[in-house]
């Protein structure tokens, strides 16, 4: 056996290990009682330590150097090749002793979020959530000292390779001064029409369930390798054969089960779409969360916002929900711009500015500059200044996100990027196939799904996120896309 085969064999358990924790994962926030939460918790960090091991062990570099030394011959074995010494980098920093209780104390912080979360109570989290800030500081120290990059970008890197806060940092600052004066011109704008008219609920959960699946059936989301339920956060998670999504419901507002089941499915999508020979390597993987990202607001925020899909959107929903909408009524809500308090129903004008609030404050977390005692005074300055709200609670403030509880710092530059992506590959696809916007109308994703397959989920890691938007839209990531979108949509 060869030292690449070797090395295959080594991160095919690993990413089969990784991938029965991710389910665990999923199962603990969407299905397991509460009272389950110390028995996962072990068994989260046995199955963390377990795929961690399984890549770190101290004979991989050796095998590295060994197939580095004579490559094998074709493009995607080199392209995994390099892969696997990015994630070696990453798990070999890091001793399993941390990892473990990394995984420990996240699951039962994040089962303890909910019950914050829901009701007000940031204190009862303030202990293990100052035990996750700790732990994760130490893992992005560890990982630091080897990558020869700062704490927070060692961090940030996990999720999107090259991420580093000197290019983040003035992108945000773009944003915070470009975005402000244009969601002003936006709101003034939609203040001085007619105002809207209501959305009359209740919405039954059933109805809007099925209304959800409807859609996600017509994206093309496969139930055979998937399923669609219910928890404190919409995510989506597993592998692609068996993707899991969740979405939340109202029964006062359908529009944002609707659109968080769009922008899960796009997800999905992508997990469905990557390259199946190559499910348990890590050119088989996404090549970082931002790309995963545009994917959702390619369908959610680009497709999902259009005048054709919101008409066919008007006559799906009357007919599931037993209410009489009209496409016109159904745009002006799903296009209303306003300086809301939470992120996940935020407009994709202010969203940005969302994200701006967590990158300035997870930042100052990990840097020992803000205290986790402090964190809800800090969000909520943050919140009025950049956003222009003031969160009341905390339950619509620092609580209302699981990124932290969960350990995922680092995670949360990752939207904006996205963001900026889906405008770029929903601008490129519309050249490519000029019958989008008529498919749409019809309730159609054929040709906008695949042009997302052959443009991104198909190649895996096989290039990064600036490689494969070069080769989609002839450029890489580029704000002024995103800008201009904005602007035409709300004010051309």
């Amino acid at each position: 056996m060869s030292e690449y085969q070797e090395l295959h064999r080594r991160f095919d358990r690993h990413y089969l290990l990784r991938s029965s924790a991710d389910l665990l994962e999923w199962d603990a926030q969407a299905m397991m009682p509460e009272g389950g939460g110390d028995l996962r918790a072990a068994q989260l960090g046995t199955l963390r330590v377990l795929a961690h091991e399984a890549i770190s062990a101290p004979d991989l570099p050796d095998l590295l150097a060994a197939a580095e030394a004579a490559p094998p011959a074709g493009a995607w074995e080199r392209a995994n090749l390099a892969a696997m010494r990015r994630a070696w980098v990453h798990a070999a920093a890091v001793p399993a002793d941390l990892v473990e209780a990394r995984a420990r104390v996240t699951s039962g912080c994040e089962l303890a979020w909910r019950t914050a979360r829901r009701e007000d109570d940031f204190a009862s989290l303030l202990p293990q959530l100052e035990e996750v800030v700790n732990l994760t500081r130490r893992v992005g120290e560890a990982k630091a000292a080897v990558m020869g990059l700062s704490v927070y970008d060692a961090l940030a890197d996990e999720y999107e390779p090259g991420a580093r806060e000197a290019a983040l940092v003035p992108l945000f600052a773009r944003l915070e001064r470009e975005l402000p004066p244009l969601v002003d011109a936006i709101v003034a704008r939609q203040a001085s029409a007619p105002p809207v008219p209501a959305l009359v609920g209740p919405f039954a959960v059933d109805r809007q369930a099925a209304l959800g699946r409807h859609l996600a059936e017509r994206m093309g989301f496969d139930f055979a390798r998937g399923r669609l339920d219910v928890s404190v956060h919409p995510f989506c998670g597993g592998a692609a054969e068996d993707v899991r999504m969740t979405t939340r419901y109202d029964e006062g507002d359908f529009l944002s089960s609707v659109l968080g089941v769009v922008h899960e499915t796009g997800h999905a999508l992508y997990e469905m779409g990557l390259p199946r020979a190559w499910a348990r390597q890590p050119v088989g993987h996404v090549p970082g969360m931002g790309l995963h990202e545009s994917q959702s607001l390619l369908m959610e925020m680009q497709a999902a916002r259009t005048p054709e899909l919101l008409g066919y959107l008007a006559v799906v929903a009357s007919a599931h929900l037993g209410v009489a909408l009209q496409r016109e009524s159904l745009e002006r809500h799903a296009l209303k711009v306003a300086r809301s308090l939470v992120r996940v129903d935020a407009d994709e004008a202010t969203y940005p500015l969302h994200v701006i609030v967590r990158f300035s404050l997870e930042r100052a977390l990990v840097a020992g500059d803000l205290a986790v005692r402090d964190l809800p005074g800090a969000f909520r300055d943050g919140m009025e200044r950049v956003v222009g709200v003031r969160p009341p609670t905390d339950r619509e403030g620092c609580l209302q996100d699981v990124h932290w509880p969960s350990g995922a710092f680092g995670y949360f530059p990752s939207y904006t990027l996205g963001a900026i992506a889906a405008a770029q590959l929903f601008a490129a696809a519309l050249v490519a196939h000029p019958a989008i916007p008529a498919e749409l109308a019809e309730g159609d994703f054929t040709s906008l799904r695949r042009f997302a397959h052959e443009h991104v989920h198909q190649h895996g890691a096989r290039y990064d996120t600036n490689g494969v938007l070069e080769r989609a839209t002839g450029r890489g990531l580029d704000a002024d896309v995103l800008l201009a979108h904005l602007r035409r949509r709300y004010l051309g």
